[in-house]
C-alpha cells in the first residue's frame, strides 16, 4: 500500500520545478504601432499611451525611432526590453551594411538562442523603402505582402483598417497610415490619438538589400500629435 500510494502522490508545491513562461508571438502588448508602405514611401506610426493596470501613467512616449538613415522602427512591449533589441538591431546593420533582411534574421536567430536575450517580452516592426519585418522572440520574422502590418492590441484594428484604403487611388502612405491608426485608437482602450510618426521617403537612398552610398543619405521624420 505504501509503495502504490508514493507511486501516486502529487509533488509538493516546494519540490516541483518552476519552468520557464516561453514567450509568445501574439502576446497582448498594450499599445498600437503600425507600419505601411506605399509608393516608394514607409510610415510608421505609434500611439503614445502607457498603460499599468488599468492607469494611463503617460500619454506622449515614442515608440518608433530611426534605427539608422533610411531604416525605422517601432515597438510594443517593454521599453527596457524593445531599446536593447534596438541596440543590438543596430549592431546587426553595421555588420550587415545595406542588408536589412540578413540583420533581421541575424537578431531573430540571436533573441531566440541567447539565454539572456530571450526573456525580453517586445515585438518589433523595422521597415526601410524595399521591406518590411515583425520580429519576435520567437524566432519570427515575417514580411507582409502588402507593405501593411501592425503590432500590439490595436494591431488587427489598425492593420485591417489600412489594407482597406492602401488601394485607394490618391491615398498616400501617411494619409493612409493616419486615418488606419484614427481608427484603431478609436476603438482599441489602450491607444490614444497622440502620434508620433517616422517616415522614409522615396528619395532615400539607404537600406534595402544593396549598400547604402555616402553623400546620398536623407532622413525624413517626423513627429505629429493629434489630439
Amino acid at each position: 500500500r505504501r509503495a502504490l500510494s508514493s507511486a501516486f502522490a502529487q509533488p509538493s508545491s516546494s519540490s516541483s520545478v518552476a519552468l520557464a513562461r516561453p514567450f509568445s508571438s501574439s502576446a497582448h502588448h498594450a499599445t498600437t504601432v503600425l507600419c505601411v508602405r506605399k509608393a516608394g514611401q514607409t510610415v510608421v506610426m505609434a500611439d503614445g499611451q502607457v498603460t499599468m493596470g488599468s492607469e494611463i501613467v503617460k500619454p506622449n512616449v515614442k515608440k518608433v525611432r530611426v534605427i539608422q538613415p533610411g531604416v525605422v522602427g517601432g515597438f510594443a512591449g517593454a521599453t527596457a526590453d524593445a531599446f536593447t533589441l534596438f541596440e543590438r538591431l543596430e549592431t546587426k546593420l553595421e555588420e550587415h551594411p545595406g542588408q536589412l533582411t540578413r540583420a533581421c534574421v541575424e537578431l531573430a536567430k540571436a533573441w531566440r538562442n541567447d539565454k539572456y536575450l530571450r526573456r525580453l517580452e517586445a515585438t518589433m516592426v523595422v521597415a526601410d523603402k524595399h521591406h518590411t519585418f515583425q520580429i519576435t522572440g520567437g524566432g519570427d520574422v515575417i514580411e507582409p505582402h502588402d507593405g501593411v502590418i501592425g503590432i500590439g492590441s490595436g494591431g488587427p484594428y489598425a492593420t485591417a483598417a489600412a489594407r482597406a484604403l492602401v488601394d485607394i487611388d490618391g491615398m498616400d502612405a501617411m494619409t493612409v497610415a493616419k486615418k488606419a491608426m484614427n481608427i484603431a485608437a478609436d476603438t482599441c482602450v489602450y491607444t490614444n490619438h497622440n502620434f508620433i510618426i517616422e517616415s522614409i521617403g522615396p528619395n532615400d537612398d539607404a537600406g534595402g538589400d544593396e549598400p547604402a552610398k555616402k553623400g546620398d543619405e536623407k532622413e525624413k521624420g517626423g513627429k505629429e500629435s493629434k489630439k
